[in-house]
């Protein structure tokens, strides 16, 4: 057990050590820091600027009628060709050009002509409040109140309720649910196949360099294979603990020094509703009102999810489905004289990790579904497919059930991996086949 630790240590202190484990270690987290800040700062920088737009109504029907908000101005112009003012963007001032041709009734198509790509809360706000406007005059020209379809509409809203074992009830939000799901499987398989490819190579260079042959006098093959593989996955745990403390850092020092108030990026979504909001002013007091109670919503339903449970299993799964798969890829690499070789058995260990990726939307759709629930079970699929399943809410008995099979499969492919490898690693030159490696299997121990 002595020498498995230091060879663990080795491993781990070489590795951390590395250039590139630093600068990913670093870089990991700006980089998912920036996709939390990146938006809001962007959604802000650009709701400052206020952007007029120049309107060419030949249909005679919309002029005055678009409604206008704190940032998008419209201005009507009369007797000016479209070309004059196509022409003109760098010196006349205008963000866009809306023309509206006189068949715009019958055939609702507008043109928005711009020097620059205009932004998606512009285009929808026009649309929207084209749209209304239009629709409310083929209703009177029908003899239909528009006002009497409007007191008609029905926001309705699904709230899901679990009913737990224990008499107990949980409000839950599944669109969450999935993006937690997702985004915790998806890192899992990532995980999985960067620090797995490194086990592999790491044998492939011992092997190639003849180190192997000098540490192979001091420890058993057996104790040489484990102590890299979990050498390797304490250097996966350190990066993703440390991604996590460093992302949660930047993130909440960028929001504190740059968005100092705690709604401003409760203020950037409702500027965007706003945006698209089509009525009176009181109107778009009304959608401010609305966007800021869903936001608050969108919080409320972010506290409810147990965090603690959801990172407690992802490291769980992440390393029982690491040491699985590790185990055979570092059987792969002894087995191999260089990485080329190593594809024709790579493929039929790849295939369940690409499966499970392939059924992410039947998972995080159906999570109780019998596909989501076998796949969550099979060991070659279950680290990934079982943690999209864990933010929905998981019974425990089959979170066991999974747990016990990857738990038993590892020990397995382990002893397995043990046998290939204790022969493999030190063969050179010998092009290895699926039949040769089932007799480096039935080899008895030495």
């Amino acid at each position: 057990m002595n020498k498995i630790w230091i060879i663990i240590k080795r491993e781990y202190l070489t590795r951390v050590k590395k250039r590139s484990f630093l600068i990913m270690t670093v870089l990991g987290p700006i980089l998912m820091a920036a996709m939390f800040i990146g938006p809001a700062w962007l959604s802000q920088v650009e709701d400052n600027e206020i952007k007029t737009i120049a309107v060419i109504d030949s249909s005679k029907i919309f002029i005055g009628s678009l409604p206008e908000t704190e940032f998008i101005k419209f201005e009507y112009l009369k007797n000016v060709k479209v070309s004059d003012i196509e022409n003109n963007f760098k010196t006349n001032n205008y963000y866009a050009l809306l023309f509206i041709p006189p068949s715009v009734l019958s055939s609702p198509i507008v043109s928005l002509s711009s020097n620059k790509q205009p932004s998606l809360a512009v285009r929808m706000h026009i649309t929207n409040s084209l749209k209304r406007d239009i629709e409310s005059l083929k209703l009177l020209k029908s003899d239909i109140d528009p006002k009497v379809l409007k007191s008609i509409e029905t926001d309705v809203q699904v709230g899901i309720t679990k009913l737990n074992d224990d008499g107990t009830r949980k409000e839950e939000s599944a669109d969450l649910q999935m993006i937690l799901g997702i985004v915790g499987g998806m890192l899992i398989y990532f995980f999985i196949f960067m620090y797995g490819a490194q086990v592999m190579r790491g044998v492939i260079e011992e092997k190639t360099s003849r180190i192997i042959e000098v540490i192979i006098s001091s420890v058993k093959p057996f104790q040489l294979m484990m102590g890299k593989i979990v050498g390797i996955a304490c250097v996966g745990l350190t990066q993703f603990l440390l991604w996590i403390i460093l992302t949660l850092t930047i993130v909440t020092s960028v929001q504190s020094v740059f968005f100092k108030k705690d709604n401003t990026f409760k203020n950037i979504q409702a500027q965007s509703i706003m945006a698209g909001n089509n009525g009176s002013n009181a109107e778009s007091s009304k959608v401010s009102q609305i966007s800021y109670t869903e936001v608050d919503a969108i919080y409320d339903e972010i506290k409810k999810i147990d965090f603690l449970v959801v990172i407690g299993s992802f490291i769980f799964f992440f390393l029982a489905g690491y040491l699985l798969y590790s185990a055979m890829f570092a059987a792969i690499g002894s087995a191999v004289d260089s990485e080329a070789d190593t594809q024709q058995f790579m493929m039929p260990v790849t295939i369940p990790l690409i499966l499970s990726v392939a059924l992410i939307g039947n998972v995080t759709s159906n999570p109780e579904g019998p596909l989501a629930f076998w796949f969550s079970i099979i060991p070659f699929t279950s680290p990934v497919v079982m943690m999209m399943r864990i933010p929905f809410g998981v019974p425990w008995t089959e979170v066991v059930l999974s747990v016990s099979v990857l738990i038993a499969s590892f020990i397995f492919m382990t002893w397995i991996a043990g046998k290939i490898y204790r022969t493999g690693i030190l063969m050179y030159g010998k092009k290895v086949n699926y039949k040769e490696l089932y007799k480096w299997l039935k080899y008895k121990n030495y």
